[in-house]
């Protein structure tokens, strides 16, 4: 139980550790739009972007794929970048259910991206035989999960507060939140170190 615990908070460091905030911050923008009463979706949503962060632990974990670091850190805030400026066009239009797909599509494989950016320090957390690895990665998934929710549920409380307290519509308040991830996610970009090899 103790080894459960200590994958498990591993986990949750690894999405509320406020000197890499960029977890936050693609949670931020996926959460945006949504309201308590799309709670169903946004579950979804979160557990998809965790499967495919599992799903990339896993494959490099086992060396199946093997991606350069300072690639994927550049992917990380473009896949923020993107999901901002999504909600940017598509504030205050209705769901339609291929625009839901495609959420749900995009969701799973920026869990990938996201995933594959921590591959690296994971596996030197893990070492060991390949078959050790299995158990530890489901902790550290449910570590993953249950602080994305907590994450998801301030930004919802944060939400509820700024539309019924502050009077900002629904529309505003996606505009306003996208604007600003986005306003911090660009120097995250402009700042990578890929631009100066």
């Amino acid at each position: 139980m103790s080894e459960f615990w200590i994958y498990f908070q591993i986990g949750l460091k690894h999405v509320l550790d406020i000197n890499a905030y960029d977890h936050v911050l693609f949670l931020m923008a996926l959460a945006i739009p949504y309201s308590f009463k799309d709670w169903k979706r946004i579950l979804l949503l979160v557990s998809l972007f965790t499967l495919g962060h599992t799903v990339a632990l896993f494959l490099s974990v086992f060396e199946i794929v093997t991606v350069k670091a300072h690639i994927v850190e550049l992917l990380i805030p473009i896949t923020i970048l993107l999901t901002a400026i999504f909600n940017l066009f598509n504030s205050g239009k209705s769901a339609k259910n291929n625009k839901v797909s495609m959420v749900f599509f995009t969701t799973l494989f920026f869990g990938v991206i996201h995933g594959l950016g921590f591959s690296n320090y994971f596996k030197t957390i893990l070492g060991g035989l390949a078959l050790s690895k299995i158990l530890p990665l489901a902790e550290f998934a449910l570590g993953i999960e249950g602080a994305q929710i907590a994450v998801v549920f301030a930004i919802l409380i944060l939400s509820y507060i700024a539309q019924t307290v502050f009077r900002f519509s629904k529309r505003d308040w996606t505009l306003v939140m996208s604007a600003f991830v986005i306003g911090v996610v660009v120097p995250m970009i402009i700042e990578n170190e890929i631009w100066t090899r």
